[in-house]
């Protein structure tokens, strides 16, 4: 069901485009990813900030830069490197389809991105939003970028009732914005709302009194403004109880472990651990036959140096952090490795076993 035309002529939308491409123009963050148009740039920072706060993007988008600066430094450079840069901002496979779709614009399109919808769609992890930030942002065409804080505003100054959790809403947003994008500059428009998503037409009590386009508001008008938009709650997600250990060898090299090349984290790498099925599985000796039974690994447990819990969208890991040693003599393969403190630096891990691993180092400071 498309947005009915008649919310749409409520508004004058010239006097609204200028309303938000010029409190925007003068109000805008001082963003990285904004001092030039580059597509490959803006690809980039669109693909870090899904699900992911502007603040803790930066410095990972900085770095990234400057380890591949352009689409044939990104093409060419090896995945655990790429891996590495990325370490610490979760959603894994949104840089490996990002890797894997810039190598086919090196050789597709000779290192151009695309500038149509129909091709640029067409690459690994790009996605409606994403073609559509890079089409209006990077090279001026009127393409709706419609994510959850442009769905957010549009649903209030268009009075949309649609539940923007269901997929099929996000049709109803994108018809809304091509009715209403300005076509003399897309790109602002669009970074425009998104901006004004982040910072004044909040998910919780938005700043109306501050914002540029209140007059144009319909929610506002109506005193719902804080009822839209409309999201229905997610179903409940699975909890996995987890027992993992930082194993010393006899020479004081740790253990790691490379995860499979698909599914969840894939190809990161993690302490070794044991998935806890019973109450009875969390006392240690029974830990440390799981890990022999499970792992082929002959380890004595210590103790328990924390517990880590770590969210994701469909589960919830809570892990039980020991620290032991390794009696069996390991051969190292390309899934094992035995490293030292400096050498684990090379490595790329999630951020619950980065958690883990600063827990380790705390415990090693602590005087005994």
């Amino acid at each position: 069901m498309l947005i009915e035309r008649k919310n749409i002529n409520k508004i004058n939308i010239t006097s609204f485009q200028n309303d938000l491409i010029t409190w925007f123009q003068q109000e805008k963050r001082d963003l990285p990813w904004r001092k030039d148009r580059d597509p490959y740039k803006v690809w980039v920072s669109e693909i870090m900030l899904q699900q992911t706060r502007v603040d803790t993007v930066i410095p990972y988008f900085n770095r990234f830069i400057e380890w591949f600066p352009d689409i044939d430094a990104l093409a060419e450079a090896e995945e655990d490197k790429v891996l590495k840069a990325w370490e610490g901002l979760g959603y894994y496979s949104r840089v490996r389809n990002l890797q894997s779709a810039v190598r086919e614009v090196k050789e597709k399109y000779h290192g151009k991105v695309p500038d149509t919808r129909e091709e640029i769609a067409k690459l690994k992890g790009v996605g409606p939003y994403t073609a559509g930030a890079i089409l209006s942002i990077a090279y001026g065409i009127p393409e709706p970028a419609v994510d959850g804080n442009v769905m957010r505003v549009l649903s209030r100054i268009l009075l949309i009732w649609e539940d923007i959790a269901k997929a099929s809403t996000r049709k109803v947003f994108e018809e809304a914005v091509r009715q209403i994008i300005s076509h003399e500059d897309p790109s602002s428009f669009n970074q425009a709302l998104m901006e004004l998503g982040a910072l004044i037409c909040t998910p919780t009590s938005p700043s109306c009194l501050l914002c540029p386009v209140r007059e144009h508001c319909q929610a506002f008008e109506e005193g719902v403004q804080n009822e839209l938009p409309v999201k229905t709650k997610k179903t409940k997600t699975r909890e996995v109880q987890l027992a993992a250990a930082v194993l010393l060898n006899e020479d004081g090299k740790i253990l790691i472990h490379k995860r499979p090349s698909d599914g969840l984290l894939a190809n990161l790498w993690e302490f070794p651990n044991v998935e806890l099925h019973h109450p009875i599985q969390h006392e240690r000796g029974n830990v440390m036959d799981l890990f022999e039974n499970s792992l082929g690994l002959n380890v004595h447990l210590k103790k328990v140096i924390g517990q880590i819990e770590h969210v994701f969208s469909h589960l919830v890991w809570k892990i039980k952090v020991y620290i032991g040693t390794i009696n069996n003599k390991m051969e190292e393969n390309s899934e094992w490795k035995l490293v030292s403190t400096e050498e684990i630096e090379e490595y790329a891990f999630p951020v619950s076993y980065q958690k883990m691993y600063q827990l380790f180092l705390k415990q090693q400071r602590t005087p005994k």
